[in-house]
Protein backbone atom coordinates (compact mmCIF):
# COMPACT_ATOMS: atom_id res chain seq x y z
CA UNK A 1 0.00 0.00 0.00
CA UNK A 2 1.83 3.65 -0.73
CA UNK A 3 0.28 6.41 0.61
CA UNK A 4 -1.74 6.94 4.24
CA UNK A 5 -4.56 5.86 5.39
CA UNK A 6 -7.23 6.39 7.94
CA UNK A 7 -7.00 3.41 10.56
CA UNK A 8 -9.11 2.75 13.26
CA UNK A 9 -9.19 -0.78 15.73
CA UNK A 10 -12.00 -1.09 18.11
CA UNK A 11 -11.88 -3.66 20.78
CA UNK A 12 -15.48 -4.74 22.30
CA UNK A 13 -14.15 -6.51 25.50
CA UNK A 14 -16.81 -9.45 26.88
CA UNK A 15 -19.59 -8.46 29.27
CA UNK A 16 -19.78 -7.93 32.53
CA UNK A 17 -16.08 -6.55 32.78
CA UNK A 18 -16.40 -3.72 35.42
CA UNK A 19 -14.51 -0.32 34.28
CA UNK A 20 -11.25 -0.90 36.64
CA UNK A 21 -10.77 -4.28 35.47
CA UNK A 22 -9.27 -4.54 31.91
CA UNK A 23 -5.73 -3.33 30.54
CA UNK A 24 -4.61 -2.57 27.28
CA UNK A 25 -1.49 -2.75 25.70
CA UNK A 26 0.38 -0.98 23.04
CA UNK A 27 3.21 -2.90 21.37
CA UNK A 28 3.45 -0.99 18.40
CA UNK A 29 1.35 1.70 17.62
CA UNK A 30 2.02 5.56 16.29
CA UNK A 31 -1.22 7.14 16.51
CA UNK A 32 -2.92 8.39 19.63
CA UNK A 33 -1.22 8.35 22.37
CA UNK A 34 -3.44 6.19 24.57
CA UNK A 35 -6.85 4.28 22.87
CA UNK A 36 -10.39 5.95 23.75
CA UNK A 37 -12.30 4.32 26.15
CA UNK A 38 -15.85 3.72 26.61
CA UNK A 39 -18.69 1.59 27.13
CA UNK A 40 -20.84 0.82 24.31
CA UNK A 41 -24.30 0.32 24.03
CA UNK A 42 -24.28 -3.19 26.00
CA UNK A 43 -22.48 -2.16 28.69
CA UNK A 44 -19.04 -3.44 27.06
CA UNK A 45 -16.11 -1.66 27.68
CA UNK A 46 -14.53 -0.58 24.55
CA UNK A 47 -10.89 0.77 23.48
CA UNK A 48 -10.81 2.45 20.01
CA UNK A 49 -7.29 3.27 18.54
CA UNK A 50 -6.89 5.35 15.38
CA UNK A 51 -4.51 6.63 13.38
CA UNK A 52 -5.11 9.43 10.48
CA UNK A 53 -1.86 8.85 8.89
CA UNK A 54 -0.88 4.76 8.95
CA UNK A 55 0.58 3.56 6.39
CA UNK A 56 1.49 0.41 4.68
CA UNK A 57 5.00 -0.92 5.70
CA UNK A 58 3.96 -0.96 9.51
CA UNK A 59 2.91 -3.30 11.77
CA UNK A 60 0.63 -2.02 14.27
CA UNK A 61 -0.14 -4.33 16.96
CA UNK A 62 -2.29 -4.16 20.17
CA UNK A 63 -3.09 -5.97 23.41
CA UNK A 64 -6.33 -6.29 25.38
CA UNK A 65 -6.24 -8.11 28.94
CA UNK A 66 -8.80 -9.08 31.23
CA UNK A 67 -9.41 -11.03 34.17
CA UNK A 68 -9.98 -14.89 33.66
CA UNK A 69 -13.56 -15.04 35.32
CA UNK A 70 -14.75 -13.42 32.18
CA UNK A 71 -13.45 -16.39 29.80
CA UNK A 72 -17.08 -18.34 29.42
CA UNK A 73 -17.13 -21.69 31.92
CA UNK A 74 -17.21 -24.17 29.38
CA UNK A 75 -15.69 -27.58 30.81
CA UNK A 76 -12.85 -28.91 28.09
CA UNK A 77 -14.32 -32.15 28.12
CA UNK A 78 -17.21 -31.15 25.92
CA UNK A 79 -15.73 -30.34 22.78
CA UNK A 80 -18.67 -29.67 20.76
CA UNK A 81 -20.41 -27.36 22.45
CA UNK A 82 -16.72 -26.30 23.78
CA UNK A 83 -15.73 -24.79 20.54
CA UNK A 84 -18.91 -23.95 19.34
CA UNK A 85 -19.01 -20.89 22.55
CA UNK A 86 -15.50 -20.74 22.16
CA UNK A 87 -16.20 -19.42 18.37
CA UNK A 88 -19.25 -17.24 19.53
CA UNK A 89 -16.59 -15.60 22.19
CA UNK A 90 -14.50 -14.95 19.54
CA UNK A 91 -16.70 -14.05 16.78
CA UNK A 92 -18.22 -11.23 19.41
CA UNK A 93 -15.02 -10.03 20.77
CA UNK A 94 -13.87 -7.93 17.92
CA UNK A 95 -16.40 -5.37 16.43
CA UNK A 96 -15.99 -3.22 13.59
CA UNK A 97 -11.84 -3.42 12.58
CA UNK A 98 -11.87 -1.25 9.22
CA UNK A 99 -9.16 -0.04 7.27
CA UNK A 100 -7.59 0.54 3.67
CA UNK A 101 -5.12 -2.23 4.41
CA UNK A 102 -5.22 -6.02 4.90
CA UNK A 103 -5.82 -7.24 8.41
CA UNK A 104 -5.52 -10.28 10.59
CA UNK A 105 -6.41 -11.21 14.43
CA UNK A 106 -4.77 -12.92 16.78
CA UNK A 107 -7.51 -14.05 19.48
CA UNK A 108 -4.50 -15.02 21.75
CA UNK A 109 -6.71 -15.49 24.85
CA UNK A 110 -7.96 -18.66 23.53
CA UNK A 111 -4.44 -20.03 24.46
CA UNK A 112 -5.31 -20.42 28.02
CA UNK A 113 -8.15 -22.57 27.92
CA UNK A 114 -8.06 -24.64 24.25
CA UNK A 115 -4.84 -27.36 25.70
CA UNK A 116 -2.41 -24.58 25.81
CA UNK A 117 0.98 -26.23 24.75
CA UNK A 118 -0.94 -28.00 21.76
CA UNK A 119 -2.40 -24.55 20.32
CA UNK A 120 1.25 -22.98 21.36
CA UNK A 121 3.54 -25.66 19.50
CA UNK A 122 1.43 -25.36 16.41
CA UNK A 123 1.48 -21.90 16.34
CA UNK A 124 4.59 -21.79 16.57
CA UNK A 125 5.39 -24.52 13.98
CA UNK A 126 2.98 -22.43 11.35
CA UNK A 127 4.71 -19.27 12.41
CA UNK A 128 8.28 -20.70 11.43
CA UNK A 129 6.77 -21.46 8.07
CA UNK A 130 5.63 -17.57 7.49
CA UNK A 131 8.63 -15.93 6.26
CA UNK A 132 6.79 -13.26 3.99
CA UNK A 133 7.56 -9.93 5.48
CA UNK A 134 4.67 -7.80 6.38
CA UNK A 135 5.22 -5.45 3.43
CA UNK A 136 4.20 -8.08 0.85
CA UNK A 137 0.97 -8.65 2.47
CA UNK A 138 -0.13 -5.73 2.83
CA UNK A 139 -2.54 -4.43 -0.41
CA UNK A 140 -1.16 -1.95 -2.89
CA UNK A 141 -2.65 -0.97 -5.73
CA UNK A 142 -2.21 -3.65 -9.12
CA UNK A 143 -0.40 -6.47 -10.29
CA UNK A 144 2.61 -6.97 -10.25
CA UNK A 145 3.75 -8.49 -13.60
CA UNK A 146 7.22 -9.82 -14.67
CA UNK A 147 8.10 -12.23 -11.45
CA UNK A 148 10.00 -15.18 -12.53
CA UNK A 149 8.12 -18.63 -11.37
CA UNK A 150 10.58 -19.06 -8.32
CA UNK A 151 10.26 -15.14 -7.16
CA UNK A 152 6.11 -16.10 -8.02
CA UNK A 153 6.74 -19.09 -5.49
CA UNK A 154 7.75 -16.40 -2.73
CA UNK A 155 5.21 -14.15 -3.28
CA UNK A 156 2.47 -17.08 -2.85
CA UNK A 157 4.87 -18.43 0.49
CA UNK A 158 5.38 -21.79 -1.07
CA UNK A 159 7.37 -24.56 0.91
CA UNK A 160 11.19 -23.85 0.86
CA UNK A 161 11.82 -26.98 -0.47
CA UNK A 162 9.31 -26.59 -3.31
CA UNK A 163 11.04 -23.69 -4.27
CA UNK A 164 14.89 -25.17 -3.75
CA UNK A 165 13.35 -27.82 -6.01
CA UNK A 166 12.65 -25.27 -8.68
CA UNK A 167 15.99 -23.57 -8.20
CA UNK A 168 17.33 -27.55 -8.94
CA UNK A 169 15.41 -28.20 -11.93
CA UNK A 170 15.83 -24.38 -13.72
CA UNK A 171 19.98 -24.97 -13.13
CA UNK A 172 19.73 -28.01 -14.94
CA UNK A 173 17.42 -26.63 -17.90
CA UNK A 174 19.54 -23.59 -18.29
CA UNK A 175 22.94 -26.42 -18.67
CA UNK A 176 24.56 -24.69 -15.62
CA UNK A 177 24.53 -28.38 -13.17
CA UNK A 178 24.20 -31.94 -13.63
CA UNK A 179 23.49 -34.29 -11.09
CA UNK A 180 25.88 -36.76 -9.60
CA UNK A 181 24.00 -38.38 -7.09
CA UNK A 182 20.38 -37.40 -5.40
CA UNK A 183 21.53 -38.96 -1.99
CA UNK A 184 22.82 -37.00 -0.90
CA UNK A 185 22.73 -34.46 -3.71
CA UNK A 186 25.99 -33.61 -5.44
CA UNK A 187 26.70 -31.41 -8.80
CA UNK A 188 28.49 -31.14 -11.07
CA UNK A 189 28.74 -27.99 -12.74
CA UNK A 190 29.38 -25.73 -16.18
CA UNK A 191 32.52 -23.64 -16.40
CA UNK A 192 32.06 -21.01 -17.53
CA UNK A 193 28.38 -20.92 -16.21
CA UNK A 194 25.79 -19.73 -18.77
CA UNK A 195 25.29 -15.85 -18.18
CA UNK A 196 21.68 -16.32 -18.30
CA UNK A 197 21.45 -17.30 -14.88
CA UNK A 198 19.43 -15.01 -12.12
CA UNK A 199 21.55 -13.86 -8.90
CA UNK A 200 19.85 -16.33 -6.67
CA UNK A 201 20.16 -19.55 -9.15
CA UNK A 202 24.41 -18.95 -9.20
CA UNK A 203 23.81 -18.43 -5.00
CA UNK A 204 22.13 -21.92 -4.60
CA UNK A 205 24.90 -23.52 -7.27
CA UNK A 206 28.08 -22.03 -5.27
CA UNK A 207 26.03 -23.21 -1.91
CA UNK A 208 26.82 -26.87 -3.40
CA UNK A 209 30.34 -26.55 -4.00
CA UNK A 210 30.73 -27.52 -0.81
CA UNK A 211 29.76 -31.22 -0.04
CA UNK A 212 29.32 -30.56 3.45
CA UNK A 213 25.80 -30.25 3.94
CA UNK A 214 26.01 -28.35 7.40
CA UNK A 215 27.69 -25.46 5.21
CA UNK A 216 25.40 -26.14 2.37
CA UNK A 217 22.20 -25.31 4.65
CA UNK A 218 22.69 -22.12 6.20
CA UNK A 219 24.48 -20.61 2.87
CA UNK A 220 20.83 -21.94 1.45
CA UNK A 221 19.06 -20.13 3.82
CA UNK A 222 21.15 -16.73 3.31
CA UNK A 223 20.54 -17.24 -0.43
CA UNK A 224 16.56 -17.50 0.81
CA UNK A 225 16.61 -14.00 2.46
CA UNK A 226 18.19 -12.50 0.10
CA UNK A 227 15.70 -13.70 -2.10
CA UNK A 228 12.24 -12.94 0.16
CA UNK A 229 14.06 -9.37 0.58
CA UNK A 230 14.33 -8.97 -3.16
CA UNK A 231 10.49 -10.08 -3.84
CA UNK A 232 9.73 -7.84 -0.99
CA UNK A 233 11.53 -5.43 -2.83
CA UNK A 234 9.87 -5.74 -5.64
CA UNK A 235 6.23 -5.69 -4.69
CA UNK A 236 6.36 -2.28 -2.85
CA UNK A 237 3.39 -0.74 -4.02
CA UNK A 238 1.81 -3.43 -5.46
CA UNK A 239 -1.39 -5.24 -4.28
CA UNK A 240 -0.78 -9.04 -3.17
CA UNK A 241 -3.50 -10.33 -3.20
CA UNK A 242 -4.28 -9.09 -7.05
CA UNK A 243 -1.04 -10.45 -8.20
CA UNK A 244 -1.40 -13.51 -6.39
CA UNK A 245 -4.50 -14.21 -8.52
CA UNK A 246 -2.61 -13.37 -11.56
CA UNK A 247 0.26 -15.54 -11.13
CA UNK A 248 -2.62 -18.44 -10.04
CA UNK A 249 -4.29 -18.09 -13.69
CA UNK A 250 -0.74 -18.45 -15.21
CA UNK A 251 -0.63 -21.57 -13.22
CA UNK A 252 -3.93 -22.84 -14.22
CA UNK A 253 -3.08 -21.59 -17.86
CA UNK A 254 0.24 -23.58 -18.04
CA UNK A 255 -1.70 -26.78 -17.28
CA UNK A 256 -4.29 -26.19 -19.64
CA UNK A 257 -1.30 -26.01 -22.22
CA UNK A 258 -0.35 -29.36 -21.29
CA UNK A 259 -3.46 -31.20 -20.65
CA UNK A 260 -4.48 -29.86 -24.22
CA UNK A 261 -2.03 -31.52 -26.13
CA UNK A 262 -3.10 -34.08 -28.72
CA UNK A 263 -0.02 -35.96 -28.90
CA UNK A 264 2.49 -37.22 -26.28
CA UNK A 265 5.53 -35.11 -28.25
CA UNK A 266 3.58 -31.86 -28.02
CA UNK A 267 2.75 -32.60 -24.60
CA UNK A 268 6.12 -32.74 -23.25
CA UNK A 269 7.55 -29.84 -25.15
CA UNK A 270 4.84 -27.67 -23.45
CA UNK A 271 5.85 -29.67 -20.43
CA UNK A 272 9.33 -28.27 -20.56
CA UNK A 273 8.31 -24.94 -21.42
CA UNK A 274 6.30 -24.63 -18.38
CA UNK A 275 7.29 -26.80 -15.91
CA UNK A 276 8.59 -24.28 -13.28
CA UNK A 277 5.01 -22.82 -13.40
CA UNK A 278 2.89 -25.96 -12.73
CA UNK A 279 5.28 -27.01 -9.56
CA UNK A 280 3.43 -23.90 -8.36
CA UNK A 281 0.03 -26.12 -8.42
CA UNK A 282 -0.86 -27.49 -4.58
CA UNK A 283 -1.57 -30.16 -6.51
CA UNK A 284 0.99 -30.42 -8.77
CA UNK A 285 2.08 -33.72 -7.22
CA UNK A 286 -1.19 -35.82 -8.10
CA UNK A 287 -1.74 -33.78 -11.62
CA UNK A 288 1.96 -34.76 -12.52
CA UNK A 289 1.29 -38.55 -12.00
CA UNK A 290 -2.06 -37.55 -13.66
CA UNK A 291 -0.75 -36.40 -16.81
CA UNK A 292 2.39 -38.57 -17.24
CA UNK A 293 1.53 -41.61 -15.30
CA UNK A 294 -0.20 -43.54 -18.02
CA UNK A 295 1.93 -44.62 -21.46
CA UNK A 296 5.31 -43.83 -22.64
CA UNK A 297 6.32 -39.85 -22.67
CA UNK A 298 9.01 -38.54 -24.42
CA UNK A 299 11.97 -37.52 -21.74
CA UNK A 300 13.09 -33.92 -22.49
CA UNK A 301 16.84 -32.74 -23.67
CA UNK A 302 18.34 -31.77 -20.40
CA UNK A 303 16.82 -35.31 -18.50
CA UNK A 304 20.08 -36.60 -18.61
CA UNK A 305 21.33 -33.96 -16.50
CA UNK A 306 18.57 -34.25 -13.51
CA UNK A 307 18.16 -38.40 -13.25
CA UNK A 308 21.95 -40.00 -13.20
CA UNK A 309 20.19 -43.22 -14.95
CA UNK A 310 20.20 -41.01 -17.51
CA UNK A 311 22.84 -39.53 -18.81
CA UNK A 312 23.03 -40.23 -22.22
CA UNK A 313 20.26 -41.84 -24.29
CA UNK A 314 21.43 -44.73 -24.95
CA UNK A 315 21.75 -45.65 -21.10
CA UNK A 316 17.49 -45.22 -21.48
CA UNK A 317 16.33 -49.25 -21.95
CA UNK A 318 13.78 -48.29 -24.35
CA UNK A 319 12.76 -47.05 -27.78
CA UNK A 320 14.05 -43.92 -29.68
CA UNK A 321 11.47 -42.95 -32.23
CA UNK A 322 12.39 -40.31 -34.79
CA UNK A 323 10.71 -36.87 -34.20
CA UNK A 324 10.03 -33.99 -36.82
CA UNK A 325 12.29 -30.79 -35.92
CA UNK A 326 10.11 -27.81 -35.86
CA UNK A 327 11.95 -26.91 -39.27
CA UNK A 328 10.17 -29.67 -41.05
CA UNK A 329 13.78 -30.72 -42.46
CA UNK A 330 14.98 -33.85 -40.94
CA UNK A 331 14.63 -35.31 -37.62
CA UNK A 332 15.93 -35.54 -34.29
CA UNK A 333 15.61 -38.79 -32.10
CA UNK A 334 14.33 -38.44 -28.19
CA UNK A 335 14.53 -41.11 -26.33
CA UNK A 336 11.37 -42.59 -24.20
CA UNK A 337 10.70 -43.89 -20.87
CA UNK A 338 7.51 -45.12 -18.76
CA UNK A 339 5.57 -41.64 -17.94
CA UNK A 340 4.74 -43.26 -14.39
CA UNK A 341 8.71 -43.57 -13.72
CA UNK A 342 8.78 -39.72 -15.15
CA UNK A 343 5.89 -38.76 -12.70
CA UNK A 344 7.75 -40.20 -9.69
CA UNK A 345 11.16 -38.78 -10.18
CA UNK A 346 10.07 -35.37 -10.92
CA UNK A 347 7.58 -35.74 -7.99
CA UNK A 348 10.57 -37.31 -5.92
CA UNK A 349 12.48 -34.21 -6.43
CA UNK A 350 10.57 -32.29 -3.21
CA UNK A 351 10.93 -34.94 -1.19
CA UNK A 352 15.03 -35.52 -1.75
CA UNK A 353 15.22 -32.18 -1.19
CA UNK A 354 13.57 -31.78 1.85
CA UNK A 355 15.31 -35.29 3.61
CA UNK A 356 18.89 -35.10 1.96
CA UNK A 357 19.33 -31.37 1.67
CA UNK A 358 16.98 -29.06 3.99
CA UNK A 359 16.46 -31.79 6.79
CA UNK A 360 13.67 -30.56 9.09
CA UNK A 361 11.46 -28.16 6.78
CA UNK A 362 10.72 -26.01 9.54
CA UNK A 363 13.71 -25.48 11.34
CA UNK A 364 15.08 -24.42 7.91
CA UNK A 365 12.53 -22.15 7.09
CA UNK A 366 12.50 -21.08 10.89
CA UNK A 367 16.22 -19.50 9.94
CA UNK A 368 15.24 -17.53 7.25
CA UNK A 369 11.62 -16.50 9.22
CA UNK A 370 13.86 -15.12 11.82
CA UNK A 371 15.26 -12.36 9.60
CA UNK A 372 12.69 -11.36 7.20
CA UNK A 373 9.51 -11.64 9.58
CA UNK A 374 11.04 -11.15 12.94
CA UNK A 375 8.57 -11.85 15.98
CA UNK A 376 7.87 -7.78 17.00
CA UNK A 377 9.24 -7.54 20.10
CA UNK A 378 6.70 -5.80 23.05
CA UNK A 379 8.55 -2.23 23.83
CA UNK A 380 5.91 -1.26 26.18
CA UNK A 381 2.66 -1.90 28.18
CA UNK A 382 0.06 0.95 29.28
CA UNK A 383 -3.02 0.41 31.39
CA UNK A 384 -6.21 2.59 31.33
CA UNK A 385 -8.87 3.53 33.67
CA UNK A 386 -5.72 4.03 36.49
CA UNK A 387 -6.40 0.37 38.12
CA UNK A 388 -3.38 -1.76 39.29
CA UNK A 389 -1.09 -4.75 38.11
CA UNK A 390 -2.17 -8.16 37.29
CA UNK A 391 -2.36 -8.47 33.85
CA UNK A 392 -0.03 -8.48 30.92
CA UNK A 393 -0.13 -9.64 27.14
CA UNK A 394 2.05 -9.91 24.50
CA UNK A 395 0.80 -9.86 20.54
CA UNK A 396 2.76 -10.53 17.91
CA UNK A 397 0.59 -9.96 14.44
CA UNK A 398 1.89 -10.02 11.07
CA UNK A 399 0.55 -7.88 8.81
CA UNK A 400 0.03 -4.14 9.32
CA UNK A 401 -3.37 -2.74 11.27
CA UNK A 402 -3.28 -6.15 13.37
CA UNK A 403 -5.53 -6.62 16.12
CA UNK A 404 -4.77 -9.16 18.99
CA UNK A 405 -6.71 -9.54 22.06
CA UNK A 406 -5.82 -12.12 25.24
CA UNK A 407 -6.65 -13.04 28.30
CA UNK A 408 -4.53 -11.99 30.89
CA UNK A 409 -3.60 -13.32 34.75
CA UNK A 410 -6.99 -13.20 36.45
CA UNK A 411 -7.33 -11.81 40.06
Amino acid sequence: MTGTTDLTVRFHLPPGIQANEPRYHQISWSGNAEPLTDMDSNGRVTYTWQNKQANGYTQYTFGASFPKKYVPNVSLLTKPAFFAQVGAFISDFFDTFFSNSTCCFGGCFALIFIGGPILSAAGNRNRKLQYLPPSIKIEGHGIKRGLTAVEAAVLMEQPMDKILTMLLFSSIKKGAATVITKDPLKLQFTDPPPSNLYDYETAFLNAFKDPNAKIQRPQLQTMMVNLVKSVSEKMKGFSGRESTAYYESIIIQAWQQVEAANTPDVKMQKYDEVMDWTMLDKNYENRTRTTFGSGPIFVPMWWGHYDPSYHSASSIPVSTPSMPSSGGGGGRVLPTLPGADFAASIVGGVQSMASGVVGNVGDFTSGVTNKTNPVPVSTSSRSSFGGGGGHSCACACACAGCACACAGGGR
